[in-house]
């Protein structure tokens, strides 16, 4: 009989395999898409999965379960208020998983897993920093060329004195 397979060992025991998951997740809830192996990409994902819905529903027994399953109450915290929020208007699917190919060195399939609404930050934030970082790039930009332009100077010399004889 077949009973009871369901769950990807991936060659480890049960608690190793437990504390892989975790930690996946934790890099994804933290880096927004990881790369990893095609197999472990599909067995984190139901895990995943789970602490988005767990995020959506938001009260305080989903946070404490979520913080028993992944051991790391700061990405819990981004996990309900960002990711979650992101994630709101879909019923399920929140995560992506994309093949690509071969790993060098030993030929595992390899693949991306990342979040399908992936946050963004608002822009009316970013809006007010970008006019302060173009402008400080323009006093570099203004030495630069000053540099290069002595060099065409020396050039335009040496053929002076050249002609001149």
């Amino acid at each position: 009989m077949h009973h009871g397979r369901k769950v990807p060992k991936l060659q480890r025991d049960a608690s190793h395999r437990k504390a892989l998951l975790a930690n996946l997740v934790c890099s994804l809830i933290e880096h927004t898409r990881i790369r990893t192996t095609l197999a472990k990409a599909k067995a984190v994902r139901p895990l995943a999965e789970k602490m988005v819905t767990l995020g959506k529903r938001g009260d305080l027994h989903a946070r404490r379960l979520a913080v028993a399953a992944l051991h790391q109450k700061a990405l819990v915290k981004k996990l309900f208020e960002q990711i979650a929020v992101a994630s709101k208007e879909r019923k399920g699917g929140y995560t992506r998983i994309t093949k690509l190919g071969q790993r060098r060195s030993d030929s595992a399939p390899m693949a991306y897993i990342e979040w399908v609404d992936a946050y963004v930050p608002k822009t009316k934030a970013a809006a007010p920093e970008a006019p302060e970082a173009e402008a400080a790039p323009a006093p570099e930009a203004a030495e630069a060329p000053a540099k290069k332009a002595k060099a065409p100077a020396k050039k335009r010399a040496k053929k002076e004195a050249a002609s001149a004889e």
